[in-house]
């Protein structure tokens, strides 16, 4: 009986960890995830992916650990995957007028600004991509961002210099355009 009710208090813990890790993580890491792929609708089934697969480990996260660094791993190895996918699943348009569904304007994208910013944040390769997102547009510090990526801090500060100057190069380009 009194095993029955540890188990029942264990998972009781476990389910309110967990609503409160969606109540407070969920918005942003959605955003992130809408950045990092640039399909609203893909960012929200790997959003789904990302806290399904954080449901599942939450018993084995330790009360000290820094839960955001842990969900924005999840969800950076979760979009990823997502992107080595899309890469091997190469479609051509039949006409020079069709779009390929991934590459279609995402709600955030309203002004011309936005969309020269996007498509030179979807020119980076996912190692700049990924840390400069999380430093400029997440607020992430580099301890965080070394904890998410499983590298050093100043592998993180390379990568972010790095990403400063590709994306400056793009960028530049892409407005003279």
């Amino acid at each position: 009986m009194d095993q029955a009710l540890t188990l029942d208090s264990a998972v009781a813990e476990r389910e309110a960890r967990f609503e409160q890790l969606l109540r407070d993580h969920y918005r942003s890491i959605f955003v992130y995830l809408c950045r990092l792929i640039g399909d609203q609708r893909q960012a929200e089934d790997l959003t789904q992916d990302t806290f399904v697969k954080a449901y599942r480990a939450i018993g084995r996260l330790s009360a000290d650990a820094n839960v955001k660094a842990w969900l924005y791993r999840i969800a950076t190895n979760t979009a990823l995957d997502c992107l080595r996918r899309r890469r091997l699943i190469s479609w051509l348009p039949l006409f020079d007028n069709d779009c390929h569904p991934a590459v279609e304007t995402s709600f955030a994208e309203s002004s011309l600004e936005g969309v020269a910013v996007h498509q030179a944040l979807r020119q980076l390769p996912p190692r700049y991509c990924v840390p400069l997102l999380l430093y400029a547009c997440h607020g992430l510090s580099t301890q965080e961002i070394a904890e998410i990526l499983q590298i050093s801090r100043g592998a993180v500060k390379t990568r972010l210099f790095r990403a400063r100057e590709k994306f400056r190069r793009i960028y530049s380009v892409e407005e003279g355009a």
